[in-house]
């Protein structure tokens, strides 16, 4: 398991940021409150509202206010305020041994799968994949079980996630256990061959996506298969797959079958149908933190990601 960050206490200070793409900036204020509601304060990075075409600001700007954060003694947690497109763009560039050595909440998914699969590999700190604020805390849609996840930053717990919560369906039984890793298939994919490639092996693996296009899955679940990702992963987890109006497969009966495809004969549990993604609600968990995965019972169970 990787270092856990301490956890946040009312009147702590969380720094708000955009590594990627803009964010609404009314969505945004509308989340704020929710964040003080917990007796936390709130500092907005400098290009957190910014907008550039598809970015939040120059990669400098971007880069600037994720060092910011961590380099503020002032400030216990990172908060992304949405995804899109761009925390590719800045990843070599972080500096990993500050992170290291100032290790605090850092809290996103989407796109931000590529920073927390970085500050997992070379921080060695867990992070958590979770609704962010403009994109989801802002929004009418947001859900009670939604706005509770976010207590686990407060205080440890020990996360379970069981048929009451979703339907799921196992395509394949048994056990695993190992620290659970992964979050946006597609960014996922786009990490292959580069010095931040996903590490797999003994890894209970989280895959989810904005479309459940089954051709889109199939070619990217190909692609990690033909680069031999899959060979020694402990476990999948596959979480929400996102209902695209344009999809052919509006059932997810062909998609199911992509994941029977390449996940039924690895040997490992393998479960489908988490509400972890771009959904409502969304179960937030702890990247790097141990967890198991019972691929009979349909159940899985997260170590606490703070200390």
């Amino acid at each position: 398991m990787r270092k856990q960050p301490e956890r946040l206490k009312k009147g702590d200070t969380v720094g708000v940021i955009s590594p990627s793409s803009p964010v609404d900036r009314e969505s945004l204020q509308r989340a704020l409150p929710f964040l003080r509601d917990m007796g936390l304060n709130v500092k907005l990075g400098q290009a957190a509202e910014r907008d550039l075409g598809y970015l939040a600001g120059t990669d400098a700007e971007r880069l600037a206010d994720f060092h910011a954060m961590f380099e503020d003694p002032d400030v216990q947690g990172i908060i992304c305020a949405g995804g899109g497109f761009g925390a590719a763009r800045i990843v070599d560039r972080i500096d990993y041994q500050l992170v290291r050595e100032q290790p605090k909440v850092f809290w996103g998914f989407s796109d931000i799968t590529v920073l927390h699969t970085a500050i997992g590999q070379y921080a060695d700190l867990v992070t958590f994949h979770g609704p962010m604020l403009a994109s989801n805390v802002g929004k009418p849609e947001f859900t009670e079980l939604s706005a509770k996840m976010f207590g686990q930053l407060l205080e440890p717990r020990e996360l379970h996630y069981n048929e009451a919560i979703s339907p799921l369906t196992a395509i394949r039984g048994g056990i695993a256990q190992g620290e659970l890793v992964g979050g946006n298939l597609t960014r996922i994919r786009d990490l292959i061959g580069t010095k931040f490639d996903l590490e797999m092996a003994g890894k209970i693996l989280l895959i989810e996506d904005v479309s459940n296009d089954p051709e889109r899955a199939d070619s990217q679940l190909t692609q990690l298969r033909l680069a031999r990702k899959f060979e020694d992963a402990a476990g999948i987890v596959i979480g929400d797959f996102k209902e695209d109006a344009e999809s052919a497969d509006p059932s997810g009966r062909a998609l199911q079958e992509v994941f029977r495809h390449h996940f039924g004969n690895l040997g490992v549990p393998v479960v489908s149908g988490f509400k972890i993604g771009h959904c409502e609600p969304h179960f937030a968990v702890p990247l790097g933190a141990d967890a198991r995965l019972d691929g009979d019972a349909k159940t899985l169970t997260v170590l606490p990601g703070i200390r």
